[in-house]
């Protein structure tokens, strides 16, 4: 019977463990279209598309060693998660020809921070 009860709050412990980084990896999707949809008008598909695709900063993460941490805040750690690296965000999204591209970094930074708080 306590073995029964230590597997079921091992695969509790394991589901909690996974919700965390399940759902930061789904709202860098969700908010760059909740961004789109309120302020891209009929345009919000393709904005969307852009802002989603700035996921792709996160290759720096292969430069680290482990890969994936889930307690390592990637915010100053990472180079293209720097602070300097955000400024220039700031700036992308200021240029109309690079606005969604910054604003999808902007979204993104700000998503990993929160996953900073978390940890």
């Amino acid at each position: 019977m306590s073995t029964l009860t230590l597997c079921s709050l091992t695969i509790c412990l394991s589901i909690k463990a996974m919700i965390r980084p399940i759902t930061h990896l789904l709202l860098h999707f969700i908010a760059p279209g909740i961004v789109a949809k309120f302020t891209f008008g009929e345009r919000w598909k393709s904005a969307w598309l852009i802002m989603a695709l700035t996921i792709i900063v996160d290759l720096d993460h292969l430069l680290a060693n482990p890969i994936y941490d889930p307690n390592r805040c990637s915010i100053g750690f990472h180079p293209l998660h720097s602070y300097l690296a955000i400024v220039i965000y700031l700036v992308l999204s200021t240029i109309p020809k690079t606005r969604l591209i910054g604003l999808g970094l902007l979204i993104h930074m700000a998503l990993d921070g929160v996953d900073c708080i978390w940890i």
